[in-house]
């Protein structure tokens, strides 16, 4: 099955709404134009909607020909992210601060793709879910859509996402049959030593120097307690202390993530951490505190449905393009919380080419590459003919 002659043809169309979403971005839980332009062609195309699930989110419901009741969704990811886009592309953001710069306007135009498509022949045997979620940057949109009764509205016997990939090459995908992505969770460290002046430090206790300690300490977690075939980083991105030059303060602030692939290391990392905080800081006659939030769980596909969807993106790309053998990524992604509660399996789908699609995610330079947008609708399509496929 080659990328799908139809839906090749819709690609200008497509385009169209890609763009649009481009040059309209909306941040998580603020969707409000993506989720009206969604539901709207959704319902022209005589598609069951239903909107407002976690705020944004937007179910279409197609049943196709048979009365089986076997059922499948497929999800796109909405919201854009808080950047300022410097692409200078005539369709670049209207939205000062705002941008689309992780393709999710690509996803969202892919399912839509794929909902026409299928909406015009329904040649399938059961009922599809297009789910269009909110807030997968950091809000966990999934799980919200989840806690608000997703697949007790919209029973799923398996779901599907994908993402895309600019360090692959277009044409190209990668999928594996276990864990795809890292658990993400956030800390933060609060020191409280003793301020005083900058000419006489040993009548304070200073927390710069303190949390110095704890960044350079915690980074001798992976090294020396985690083993070194597992997985793991730690990353302080943030310290803030002080106001002035010549005063040493009271406190000092951290923040910053951590990624595992396996939950015993995530216990581990978590654990070590406390003591690590706690004990450096009390070495120093100081005070720390370590505040650990859980965050996205690992993206583990279920092996069955990761086959099922490497078979069809093969019969699109050809068999020797899809690498099933590539090690996970340390990034996260809410879809994890759907392969929790059913089976299924998320990809990742190459794009670039030449100099178009190789600008990473999350950077102002980033556009999703068009010449993508058929090869991810017929995906969708082709794994709803493959598992509802008529008798």
């Amino acid at each position: 099955m080659p990328i799908n002659n139809r839906i090749a043809a819709m690609q200008p169309e497509m385009e169209v709404w890609r763009r649009d979403l481009h040059t309209h971005p909306e941040l998580r839980f603020q969707e409000h134009r993506t989720a009206a332009q969604v539901a709207k062609l959704l319902a022209g195309w005589g598609i069951e909607v239903h909107t407002g699930i976690a705020t944004t989110g937007v179910v279409g419901v197609l049943r196709g020909n048979g009365a089986s009741g076997r059922s499948i969704g497929l999800r796109a990811d909405m919201d854009a992210l808080p950047m300022t886009e410097a692409t200078g592309l005539p369709y670049a953001s209207t939205t000062p601060g705002v941008m689309h710069a992780c393709g999710h306007d690509g996803h969202t135009t892919m399912l839509l793709g794929a909902a026409k498509y299928l909406a015009e022949t329904r040649n399938f045997d059961g009922t599809v879910h297009f789910i269009f979620q909110p807030a997968e940057e950091g809000g966990a949109g999934a799980k919200v859509m989840m806690d608000e009764g997703l697949f007790t509205r919209f029973p799923c016997d398996s779901v599907y996402g994908m993402h895309n990939d600019p360090s692959l090459p277009i044409g190209e995908a990668d999928i594996r049959d276990d864990v795809m992505m890292a658990a993400a969770d956030g800390f933060t460290v609060i020191v409280r030593g003793k301020g005083g002046h900058a000419a006489r430090p040993h009548g304070g206790i200073d927390p710069i120097v303190v949390g110095a300690q704890i960044v350079g300490a915690l980074q001798t977690i992976v090294a020396r307690r985690v083993d070194p075939l597992e997985s793991a980083v730690i990353s302080t991105t943030q310290f803030h202390a002080g106001t002035a030059g010549n005063v040493i303060p009271d406190e000092a602030m951290l923040n910053g993530t951590v990624r595992t692939l396996n939950p015993a290391v995530r216990d581990l990392v978590e654990a070590t951490m406390r003591r690590v905080v706690e004990a450096t800081a009390a070495a120093h006659d100081a005070v720390a505190e370590l505040t650990y939030q859980r965050g996205y769980p690992p993206t583990v596909n279920h092996a069955e449905n990761a086959r099922l969807a490497a078979r069809i993106c093969a019969g699109i790309l050809g068999e020797g393009k899809v690498r099933r053998d590539m090690p996970p990524v340390m990034g996260a992604e809410d879809f994890s919380y759907m392969l929790l509660e059913k089976p299924g399996a998320y990809i990742k789908l190459g794009q670039a080419a030449g100099t178009k699609g190789r600008a990473p995610v999350h950077t102002v330079q980033y556009d999703f590459n068009d010449d993508l947008l058929p090869i991810g609708a017929s995906f969708f399509a082709g794994i709803v003919e493959q598992e509802l496929k008529r008798g």
